[in-house]
């Protein structure tokens, strides 16, 4: 009887010889890499990374360049919403 192999999901590249902790990091670059976001655009959820820091929608053919991993990081909102809440002092 032939044994079954075990099932390691996405990070199944990364041998024993890259450490525990290494390849719990990895799988959570990997898994917010390959996701699908929602578009700043249209509010779909079709935003793709297509290269590092390229942001693609097939659709609607926009790209936007961004973060290497994530569509919007911590930093990226935190400006956005200053910017915003600035530009509402402006306006008063």
């Amino acid at each position: 009887m032939a044994k079954c192999n075990k099932k390691v999901g996405i990070i199944g590249n990364y041998g024993a010889c890259s450490g525990t902790s290494l390849r719990k990091m990895v799988k959570k670059i990997d898994i917010s890499q390959y996701a699908k976001y929602t578009c700043s655009f249209c509010g779909k959820t079709k935003m793709k990374r297509q290269a590092v820091g390229i942001w693609h929608r097939g659709s609607g053919m926009k790209m936007v360049a961004c973060c290497a991993w994530t569509y919007n990081s911590n930093s990226a909102i935190t400006v956005k919403s200053a910017i915003r809440r600035l530009k509402g002092l402006k306006d008063q």
